[in-house]
Order: structure tokens, then sequence, then C-alpha cells
């Protein structure tokens, strides 16, 4: 989507125009159409306060009603959004949170559908109209450049697995870090054999497609730890030989969002030229069914020197992220964060509102739920009390892929609690965004990826900026 920056008013006279009124809840928007057919003036006429969430949903909306009514373009007056009734942001955020959501709005994945004879229903133009000051003009900046790549997250995500094994997902994160500061490496076969990583080797023994490691590293600052973000990368997931039902299989593409959502954090910082030290790792493999396949009941040693009883082969994604939470401990991190579509517990506990986080670190729960109310990533904390430490204590192995005790309960928890004994030596937060891996209705968004949470990552990472001043 083009955004165009006006200073001046249209000088379109108002009563050339025909009114279309939609409303979200009690907050009603003024959709002018063109007769010529071509633009779109909005204004929004708030009954009630607006807060930091319903606004969010409203600019989606916003576009999502200016593409269904076929506008190429949408104005909007920059003094009506800034004097919305109850909404407490400062100019640059506010326009930040615009520009943000209206570009995620305006995305769509067609990758795989024949081109309209008149072309994709999307925004050619966003236009907004008013004065803006330098933070206003840097904030669209900004906010353009995340949606951006939530927009190249969800494009990565919905790509379908024939066409997303872990090597072409290595080379489309080359690809989109070109032009960037992020250098990127991609580790083979022989090199996880040597680092001893069984568990990523082991999930990926049953598929044709090699496995890869792949890390992103940016340095805008030499000076400080980095922050090490980890993803899941499982680029299709059959759930092994213990299989899942034909319906589970059908979005199991979209298992490696984690590890798009960490690379397009790390590209965003980059083009941000945020001054911090952020590393990506992302364990790629693909989950699938033949005579190689690992079993339930083998023991896989992983890197760390744990052992780890198989106890369901669809349990595969943390066994890949507990041998990169072991790689993390070379970076000596300040900060460790993993992100993957964990646990369809995650779902059953909180819907496809938020996102689960898990840490034993209080402070941080809280930060990451800051951030995501901040960021429109939304996240609700659940505990790792030491008292579900024997839900994954293991038979043969040190430790259990699944709660081997009453394994229908506590899901997302037991998730972390195997996560956590490979986290053990540095600061980390697990987040299963399992429930955000496709877009909620109530979104606003298209159906697919919802590129969650590249917009949370990012928020972290500028907060960590400011603080290294």
């Amino acid at each position: 989507m083009k955004l165009s920056v006006h200073t001046k008013a249209p000088s379109s006279a108002r009563d050339q125009y025909t009114a279309v009124t939609f409303s979200i809840e009690h907050h009603k928007a003024l959709l002018v159409r063109s007769s010529r057919g071509t633009t779109l003036e909005l204004g929004i006429r708030a009954q009630a306060p607006l807060t930091r969430r319903r606004f969010i949903t409203l600019v989606r909306r916003m576009v999502r009603e200016a593409i269904a009514h076929d506008r190429l373009r949408l104005i909007v007056r920059v003094d009506e959004l800034a004097g919305l009734k109850g909404l407490d942001l400062d100019h640059a955020e506010l326009l930040r949170l615009f520009t943000e959501n209206a570009h995620m709005a305006n995305y769509a994945y067609t990758a795989y559908k024949a081109k309209p004879q008149d072309g994709w229903q999307e925004l050619v133009e966003l236009v907004l109209v008013g004065q803006l000051d330098a933070s206003a003009r840097k904030a669209l900046t900004v906010g353009a450049v995340v949606a951006h790549e939530v927009n190249a997250c969800r494009d990565l995500a919905n790509t379908p697995g024939g066409d997303m094994t872990p090597k072409l997902l290595a080379l489309r994160i080359k690809r989109a870090a070109r032009g960037t500061a992020v250098r990127v490496r991609v580790l083979g076969v022989r090199e996880m054999e040597r680092l001893k990583m069984g568990a990523v080797l082991g999930v990926a023994r049953g598929a044709k497609e090699e496995p890869r490691f792949i890390i992103l590293e940016y340095k805008g600052s030499a000076k400080k730890a980095p922050t090490v973000l980890v993803g899941k990368g499982v680029t299709f997931d059959t759930g092994g030989l213990s299989l899942k039902p034909a319906d589970a299989m059908v979005d199991m593409h979209l298992d490696m969002s984690g590890g798009a959502a960490v690379a397009h954090a790390v590209i965003a910082a980059a083009r941000l030229k945020l001054r911090v030290h952020v590393v990506a790792l992302i364990p790629a493999v693909e989950n699938s069914v033949s005579g190689e396949s690992y079993r339930p009941g083998d023991v896989l040693r992983s890197m760390s020197g744990k052992t780890i009883d198989v106890l369901n082969t669809d349990a595969e994604g943390r066994l890949i992220l507990a041998d990169t939470l072991t790689y993390a401990e070379r970076y000596k991190p300040a900060l460790v964060l993993d992100v993957a579509t964990l646990t369809g517990a995650a779902l059953v506990a909180l819907g496809t509102k938020a996102s689960a986080v898990l840490t034993k670190d209080d402070l941080l729960a809280r930060t990451l739920c800051e951030a995501g109310e901040v960021s429109g990533d939304y996240l609700w904390p659940l505990p790792l009390w030491e008292e579900y430490a024997d839900m994954v204590r293991g038979r043969f192995g040190d430790i259990a892929n699944i709660p081997t005790e009453n394994a229908r309960y506590a899901g997302v928890i037991g998730g972390g609690m195997f996560l956590a004994a490979f986290a053990e030596n540095y600061r980390w937060a697990h987040i299963d965004i399992a429930p955000r891996m496709t877009s909620d209705k109530g979104d606003q968004l298209a159906p697919g990826a919802a590129g969650a949470p590249v917009r949370l990552l990012v928020r972290l990472l500028e907060e960590e900026k400011e603080e290294g001043k």
C-alpha cells in the first residue's frame, strides 16, 4: 500500500460525496464515498470513550470497509483522529498505531490465486491530511516498517508446506534480510551432528527434507549482551507416528510461525536501525512419517546432555526448541524469549484472543504483558510453579516430552515446564502463540497467519534501546 501524507485538506466539496456508516460497539465511522468511485473520505464519531484496543480494531475496520466498497484511496483527517474521546495517546503513537494496523488490514495472501482482470481488491493509497511534525512523520515511517515485517512474516507462514521446506525457509529468510545489517548463517546436518543436537535431528529423521538451523544476528550495539529470540520452525507437522487427525493437519504449514516471527522481528530492528544486539535462532524441520521416523518410546539425547523420553511424536516443537535453548547459552544472553505454536491446550485455555506467556520471572511476565497491550499482540500469563515439575519427570530418560500423568491437564504448563529445564542459565520466557497462529474473526484481518508476535518483539527491542541510551 502506498502511503502519502498531505498537509492540506482535499479541495473536493463535501456535497459531492455520499455517506455510508458503520459502527463498532459505540464508535461510529463515517465513510464518504466519492461520486467518481476512487476516493473514500473518513471521519469518526465516537459516542463513548475509545480504548487503545478498540482503536486498533476500528482502524482495521475502516480499511476493510474501504476495500469492500472498492475504494482505491482512503483519506483520513489527522485532527479527527487526535480528537477521539478517551484515547489517551500522544500524536506520534496514535499515528504509528494507525499506520501499522492500516497496512495489516490491507494485506491478503494471494500468491496462489489468479489475478483478477481488474486487479486485486486493496487500497492503493492512504492519505493522512493535517499538520504533521517531525515526530509524527517518524512515527508513520516506523509503523510502515513494522507492518511490512508483520505482513512478510504472514507471507512466510501462509506458504504451503510443499513450498516451504527447511531449506526453502532458510533461503526465504536470507532473501528477506538482504540490504540490511542482519547477518544470516545456516547450519546443516553435519554441523548439527557436531553440536550433538540429538533432539532436532531426532525429529527430522523421518522426513525426506533435511533440517536447517537458521541464525540471524543484528549488532546495532556491541556494548550489551544480546537478546536471543528462539522461534519454532516446523515447516509441516503431520504429528509423526503419533499422527494428527486429517482435519487438524490442514493448517500445519503454519507450525513455523514462531520462526517467521523472530526472523522478521530481527529484520525490523535492523531496518529501524535500533541500537540493540539481537539474535534469532530457528530450528527448521519437517515432522513427517516414514520408516525412519522417531518413535513413541524412543529416548533422545539433547545437546544439553539431558535425555528425553518421547511419549508423543506430535510434541516435537519442544524437542527442537530444547536444543536451541541450549545453543542460545553461547551468546551469554541478557534475555531469551522463545516463540512457538506449541500446544492446542493454549487454544483451550485462552481461545483465539491472546497468546500464553510462561516464565518463572514475575517482573518479566509483567513487562511482556504490558508490551502486549501496547503493541496489540496480547499475552496472558500462566504459572511455572515448582509444584508442576513432576509433570514432565522422565521414566527412562531425564525428562518426558509430555506430562507422564494426567496428560490431558495443564498442557500449556507441561510444555513450559519441559522448556524451562533447558533454560536454567539465563533470564527466559516462553510465548505459546498457538492461539494467535491465525487471525480471529474479530481481528478485522484477512484469513490465514496473524503475524504474531512481531509487533510485541519490536516494542521490546525498542524499550531496550531506550534503556540503553
